[in-house]
């Protein structure tokens, strides 16, 4: 007779024994749900939940969810490709019980991101966890590299409920300024108090730019964990946000002038547990191998903004002299720059030294995001590709940009589509079944705002993130 100590293929030996102890434990502290979590081609978290008590039998048999899902547009319409979109099939959501966390913000449930799994207990060739986790086993076998990475989230706050779909700032503080913190300090601190609960490292919570905004900057993990923590920080700020009486946007464009709300992500390459970011002859002590990992970035910025910027919405916040990083350059703590140089302070450059990537967006699906990144940046590792001149100052304003090979990242959603057609080592990466989601789902999302002004395409998809 089969039962819950014969795990089907798509489980982990230990799991069911692990999982029914975690159910008990959770049951007595009064956790009556979990959250099963992913990220759609789209950006959307999806998820499905279970009472605590199935937790065991999700650790063995995983939970059934259609594969539909990865061709889900932001607006819950369906595109297709040749084997993703039918009404067909079923796929397993499996936890990931090293991830799962009580979430303080949501009293009597916890979260846990899965992994997507057959019925024959084989790999979903459309999960984008695993396509995360194959990249990272690549660059650890093949060139010896580990990686730390961090996912900013930038959020604007508004007063709730949203009427009409409108977004009214629940602070009237300047940028950055005392007065924001204080008109939301009781929220900001509940934020903290969960983060810690939950054992997020903060390294920052703060005011930012654009009305009612502000950013939160975690510490950097290897990166399936790090994109699993900027989903859980997203959940947790939309549940204490409810519990205040307020709403969140993580759209890139919550109006379709000003700045938006980004998503940069941080990320380093290591070798033997040393950083290859700092200590070197390079430029700003990188490595020769940390110089080569970031051209092939650069080179690939333009295919990549498919994957960074994936939102019709996206291009109305990727524009010049807006601190989004447009142009294909970097610099050291240039913040214009699509690829920033942050060496750190003297004294923790070894520990802190990493590139900056700007024009990504909460719109992305971060699996997809360092999936693409990682890839970019070994392929320029292979090449021994040559990091071209460092851009100081606004590239907008270079009047030989041109001549110094700084290019204008895409300007809407169709012609990064047209450069992620063109670059074989993004799809290779991602493998054909997720790279055509990507075509199609982008392309669908093109053609739902096709003749929308920009205000429209800013108020479509405000609350989809």
């Amino acid at each position: 007779m089969t039962t819950l100590a014969d795990p089907a293929p798509g489980g982990r030996p230990g799991d069911v024994e692990r999982a029914t102890a975690l159910g008990g434990e959770l049951s007595g502290r009064g956790v009556h749900g979990i959250v099963l979590s992913y990220v759609d081609t789209a950006g959307v978290g999806r998820i499905k939940t279970i009472p605590t008590a199935k937790l065991a039998s999700a650790a063995a048999w995983g939970v059934g969810m259609s594969p539909v899902f990865d061709t889900f547009l932001a607006n819950d319409s369906i595109v297709s490709t040749d084997v993703l979109g039918s009404p067909d099939g079923d796929l397993r959501l499996y936890p990931d019980l090293d991830q799962l966390t009580v979430l303080a913000g949501q009293p009597g449930w916890a979260w846990a991101p899965v992994d997507r799994i057959t019925q024959e207990g084989e790999r979903h060739p459309g999960c984008s966890r695993t396509a995360l986790r194959r990249i990272v086993s690549e660059a650890a076998e093949r060139h010896g590299l580990t990686f730390r990475a961090a996912v900013e989230v930038e959020w604007s706050v508004g007063q709730g409920p949203a009427e009409g779909g409108e977004f009214v700032p629940a602070t009237t503080g300047p940028a950055y300024s005392a007065t924001r913190q204080i008109e939301l300090g009781d929220y900001t601190a509940d934020l903290l108090a969960a983060f810690a609960a939950q054992g997020v490292d903060v390294e920052q919570l703060h005011p930012e730019y654009a009305a009612g905004q502000f950013e939160i900057s975690v510490g950097a993990v290897d990166p399936v964990a790090a994109a699993d923590r900027s989903v859980l920080v997203r959940q947790t700020i939309r549940a204490v946000a409810r519990r205040h009486g307020l709403v969140v946007s993580f759209s890139p464009a919550v109006f379709a002038q000003g700045v938006g709300n980004g998503g940069h992500v941080h990320l380093s390459a290591w070798r033997h547990g040393v950083n290859l970011h700092s200590g070197g002859e390079g430029r700003y002590g990188m490595t020769a191998d940390a110089e080569s990992f970031a051209a092939g970035v650069l080179d690939h910025l333009p295919a990549l903004t498919a994957v960074t910027a994936p939102s019709p919405a996206s291009y109305l916040r990727l524009k010049p002299s807006q601190w989004a990083g447009v142009f294909t350059c970097w610099g050291r703590e240039t913040r214009e720059a699509a690829v920033r140089v942050v060496t750190g302070t003297a004294g923790l450059r070894d520990q802190a030294a990493n590139l900056e990537v700007k024009p990504v967006d909460l719109a992305a699906n971060p699996y997809l995001a360092l999936t693409c990144l990682i890839a970019a940046g070994l392929d320029g590792l292979a090449s021994s590709a040559a990091l071209p001149e460092e851009i100081t100052g606004d590239p907008a304003r270079l009047e030989d940009a041109a001549a110094r090979g700084v290019r204008r990242l895409p300007t809407s959603l169709a012609d990064a589509v047209t450069e992620f057609r063109k670059d074989e080592r993004l799809r290779t990466a991602l493998g054909p079944v997720l790279a055509d989601a990507v075509i199609a789902v982008r392309q669908g999302e093109a053609a739902a705002v096709d003749g929308l002004d920009d205000e429209r395409v800013a108020a479509a998809y405000r609350w989809k993130y």
